[in-house]
């Protein structure tokens, strides 16, 4: 008795097939058009059926709102839209705090005296590069005063004003400074490329010990850098058999373009620079 029944397979693989063939007949032709159209006069009252609960419930809600829970709706989205704007202050604030306490690690390198000063204009031409600051000759600011940021030296002192500054960079094609590589000590001095965040050294002798990745640290000749600040990390060592000195060019750990405020130091141990106005011995004491 069995073996006469239809099975679900057979049924369910002729429908397959009946299907298929109706979407051939009517990718191919217009037969079924009529179909089509009658097809949906029939389900049209499925579809109302179907989507009736929805429309009944917004019909409700245009004609009786509660008011209630519009109120506490849109209330929940105000107190949203503050607490996204609170979050960002927050965020913020703690790039703001991290950014501090690095500037005040950089401040602990040595025992100077320091001054903070914030960036108020820039000037990145290519033959003059400096910055200006908000600190003058009221602060005790002084021509040749070493200016880093807490990445590494910024530059020094170029022009004094009563309340303003200007610090030329070590980028600045007439900048030099006296340097030496943090991992064996060779000295040697960079000067400016002329070009954002680059210097160069050119009297290294071909035989020079230095690297690719070695840092750059002030050496404190010249007497107006402390010893041991960053400067610059080496990108670049070209060694050429007809010349005499390789061409090295380094990238500045100092990034100009994300500093803020600026430390103005007073090298207290080197002789000739003078001593900010709030260190001044008191002589009645």
């Amino acid at each position: 008795m069995n073996s006469n029944r239809v099975t679900p397979l057979f049924k369910f693989s002729l429908l397959l097939v009946f299907s298929i063939g109706l979407m051939i007949v009517d990718s191919r032709s217009d037969m079924l058009k009529q179909v089509r159209v009658v097809g949906s006069v029939v389900t049209l009252p499925f579809e109302m059926l179907v989507t009736f609960p929805s429309r009944a419930s917004r019909t409700v809600q245009r004609f009786y709102p509660d008011s209630s829970l519009f109120e506490q709706y849109e209330e929940l989205r105000k107190k949203q839209a503050i607490l996204d704007a609170r979050l960002q202050q927050f965020e913020a604030i703690e790039m703001e705090n991290k950014r501090l306490a690095k500037l005040l690690s950089a401040s602990r390198q040595s025992t100077d005296e320091v001054l903070l000063s914030e960036i108020i204009n820039f000037g990145l031409e290519p033959f003059n590069q400096n910055i200006l600051v908000n600190r003058g000759v009221e602060s005790g600011v002084y021509l040749g005063q070493p200016a880093i940021s807490p990445d590494g030296v910024l530059g020094q002192v170029s022009e004094t004003g009563y309340l303003r500054s200007v610090v030329t960079l070590i980028t600045d094609t007439s900048h030099g400074l006296p340097v030496q590589v943090e991992r064996n000590g060779l000295r040697t001095i960079i000067h400016g490329s002329g070009k954002p965040d680059k210097i160069i050294a050119p009297y290294l002798e071909s035989q020079a010990d230095i690297q690719t990745g070695d840092t750059l640290i002030t050496s404190g000749m010249g007497g107006r850098f402390p010893v041991g600040y960053k400067v610059a990390t080496i990108t670049s060592v070209v060694k050429d058999a007809n010349e005499s000195f390789m061409k090295i060019e380094a990238q500045t750990t100092a990034q100009i373009g994300f500093t803020k405020e600026v430390l103005l130091l007073w090298n207290t141990d080197t002789l000739g620079n003078p001593r900010p106005p709030h260190s001044e011995e008191n002589p009645d004491e």
